[in-house]
């Protein structure tokens, strides 16, 4: 298969995240999901901002997006990556939940300002799977700022 043969990547806006995911503000951490390549892969935009909440009680003086916050983002945007390879109908009828996080690892320190990158691969899950389990890094300025490896359990009928 030739590079023009080769399927588009898909990407998801506020608008699109807001469908799959039911997480709101405070607690909605991905701006953006590009170059999601069905279930394989996917990349997470974060923009860091002052006005966070976390900053005001997280290190004052010194504000460092928390860790859990990174993670969390991280399994945000496999949600995402989920939910655009499914339909629409399907996607609102299912919720992602936290198994477990395995090799978590910080490497940098995650300040307003930066633009973090949440670069997310399955290593298990399929579509109308009930376990996932994802290898996720977090980048700034291609600079590592953190890694883990965690499972989610997928609830396709929540209500």
């Amino acid at each position: 298969m030739t590079d023009s043969e080769a399927p588009a990547l898909q990407s998801a806006d506020i608008h699109k995240i807001q469908a799959i995911l039911p997480h709101r503000y405070p607690f909605l951490l991905v701006d953006k999901v590009v170059d999601i390549d069905g279930t394989v892969s996917a990349k997470g935009i974060k923009n860091v901002t002052m006005n966070e909440p976390h900053f005001q009680g997280h290190f004052p003086g010194t504000p460092i997006m928390p860790g859990v916050t990174i993670v969390e983002a991280m399994a945000q945007t496999a949600g995402v990556m989920i939910g655009c390879s499914i339909d629409d109908m399907e996607s609102q009828d299912m919720l992602l939940y936290f198994m477990g996080i395995d090799n978590c690892r910080f490497r940098r320190k995650v300040v307003p300002g930066d633009v973090l990158e949440l670069n997310v691969t399955t290593t298990r899950g399929r579509p109308g799977a009930k376990v996932w389990k994802f290898q996720g890094r977090a980048e700034v300025d291609g600079e590592l700022a953190a890694e883990a490896e965690f499972s989610a359990m997928v609830d396709w009928n929540p209500n």
